[in-house]
């Protein structure tokens, strides 16, 4: 970083080496870049960034001090926390050093303050471009301690992230922190942790949380382990299970096939790994007392945020209030988002010009640190406060929104979770990319030819509100008509390729099938060309084409 760079950090007026005289300035340059101030402001660069890492940990310590903390969260912290995020992407510039390359491969400079001066990362250009090792601080990846989780990805080689000890300890908390303050009122919790066991992030990371704050059994999928064990243990307890949403209503039709006496026993609900839609919500909470969702990512963590009753009230008021959608969303929004409460003060975002959601983690005890990471959803954000000024527009809204914010009084901000930018699916745990469709419909080149382009989509099982199920629409080509018995051949082998590929480059997908025949739950659905979601374009599906190369557009 030079002098010039320093008095022009925000790129307004003019630059410092036009005002001041060539020599002068020479001089000063030499001086700034000089080997003592460079190590001065290094130096009190990693005093600061241990300085904050150090406050942080202070109201971590305990999942009561975390509950503290959410309940009277102010919007400084907020600053407080993207002045950590700068300064863990610039430590990050200095220690790490495939962020370093990645800097200088972008012509990076320096520029005080300014977090929106280094470029985002994702996983195709940075995480893909460099070895684990790299991507550590000093180039070392810890050993002792570390654990390895494991995604998979559109070309089906898994992704592999590394979490050090430290890094996980906070991660634990948190989760536990927030369980804490959405179980606070009830006593003797168990929790029963029905997520895939194994090398996949939330289902081991879920159990070890749970155990700071709560009796844990690890079941995986397994209906039958999780009916023995409500059982065995009776109604002497409140249990939450953790699992998919498709899987939770499956526990539910399971139990009730079985007589359960649910007025006996206390059952709450915590899902996450995919959406859920508020009739699938309805439906368990005609059992279970509460049925929340949290947000996160093998990439990140998997405690970015969670649903409080607030956010709960808030969605379903989205649903069906047309004022308070258009003053929250607009008037031109058709979707409805997910809706959580996160902790800036661990996860920074920021939402970038595309509406894209990008990730901060503020911490350096991060093993391999997440920088402006842009996961590829879509989402917004908002200030509890700024939502509380709208919401008092309306004495309805006041009254509704105040009841529910009273059970967790969580003032931390929002994320509006749109989903998928690049129209990548999560069903049962898994992630159904456009390229797998792509990749399956090419099984078959006879019927291949036949397709123009496809959309991927989840969308509610028919007659079911309560269940939703990948789409796959499949339009044809312009000079192609076919019988009725000619597409609904067409759609098996479209069905039969996509599912056979998945299974094939897809470990989480084929772990899926597995344990439950609902992964298998893939529509096709044939168009003629400019068809059902084809015709024109549309603002609910986002529409993927085959390749031109190989002849289909």
């Amino acid at each position: 970083m030079t002098a010039g760079q320093v008095a022009d950090r925000q790129g307004g007026g003019a630059s410092l080496r036009e005002r001041v005289p060539a020599p002068i300035y020479r001089v000063g340059e030499l001086v700034w870049t000089s080997a003592p101030l460079t190590r001065t402001r290094r130096g009190l660069l990693r005093a600061g960034t241990k300085a904050l890492t150090s406050a942080y940990s202070l109201y971590k310590v305990h999942p009561a001090t975390w509950r503290a903390t959410a309940t009277h969260y102010q919007p400084w912290m907020g600053e407080f926390a993207r002045l950590h995020a700068w300064m863990t992407c610039q430590m990050s510039a200095l220690h790490v050093p495939a962020y370093r390359d990645y800097l200088q491969e972008r012509d990076w400079r320096f520029r005080w303050w300014d977090l929106t001066n280094y470029p985002e990362t994702d996983k195709s250009a940075y995480v893909t471009a460099y070895p684990e090792e790299q991507r550590c601080w000093h180039g070392r990846l810890s050993m002792v301690g570390t654990l390895v989780d494991e995604s998979s990805g559109s070309s089906g080689t898994p992704f592999n992230w590394v979490r050090g000890r430290r890094e996980l300890a906070d991660i634990h908390r948190n989760v536990a922190g927030f369980t804490s303050l959405m179980m606070r009122h009830e006593e003797r919790l168990f929790v029963i942790n029905a997520y895939s066991m194994g090398a996949w992030a939330t289902g081991t990371n879920t159990g070890i949380a749970m155990a700071k704050v709560a009796m844990v059994k690890n079941t995986g999928p397994d209906l039958d382990k999780i009916v023995d064990t409500i059982r065995h243990f009776g109604p002497g307890f409140t249990y939450l299970v953790t699992a998919y949403p498709p899987f939770l209503k499956d526990l539910r039709d399971r139990l009730d096939a079985d007589g359960f006496d649910w007025d006996a026993h206390r059952l709450h609900g915590l899902v996450g790994g995919e959406g859920m839609t508020e009739a699938l919500r309805d439906y368990c909470e005609e059992r279970f007392l509460t049925v929340r969702s949290g947000y996160g990512a093998s990439d990140l963590t998997i405690g970015i945020g969670g649903e409080t009753d607030l956010t709960v009230w808030l969605r379903k008021r989205l649903l069906d209030d047309p004022g308070l959608r258009a003053a929250i969303l607009g008037g031109d929004e058709t979707r409805t988002p997910m809706v959580f409460q996160y902790n800036p003060l661990e996860t920074y975002l920021e939402v970038n010009e595309q509406g894209q959601l990008l990730c901060t983690l503020t911490s350096t005890s991060v093993l391999s640190p997440k920088l402006r990471y842009n996961i590829n959803d879509e989402a917004r954000l908002m200030d509890w406060q700024e939502l509380s000024g709208v919401l008092a527009q309306r004495p309805d809204w006041a009254a509704g929104s105040a009841e529910a914010f009273a059970r967790q009084g969580m003032k931390l901000p929002l994320l509006l979770l749109f989903g998928r930018a690049d129209a990548t699916i999560s069903f049962m745990g898994a992630n159904i990319y456009p390229q797998d469709v792509e990749n399956g419909l090419y099984d078959d080149p006879e019927h291949a030819a036949r397709i123009a382009s496809f959309t991927l989509s989840l969308e509610d099982v028919e007659g079911d509100a309560t269940r939703q199920q990948p789409v796959i629409h499949v339009e044809l080509r312009e000079d192609v008509e076919l019988t009725e018995a000619d597409r609904a051949d067409l759609a098996d082998a479209v069905r039969q390729g996509v599912l056979g590929h998945l299974a094939r480059v897809s470990r989480d997908f084929a772990e899926s099938l597995k344990e439950s025949d609902r992964a298998g739950e893939v529509r096709v659905l044939v168009h003629a060309a400019g068809t059902g979601p084809f015709a024109g374009s549309s603002t609910k599906l986002k529409r993927v084409y085959l390749r031109k190369d190989q002849g289909r557009v």
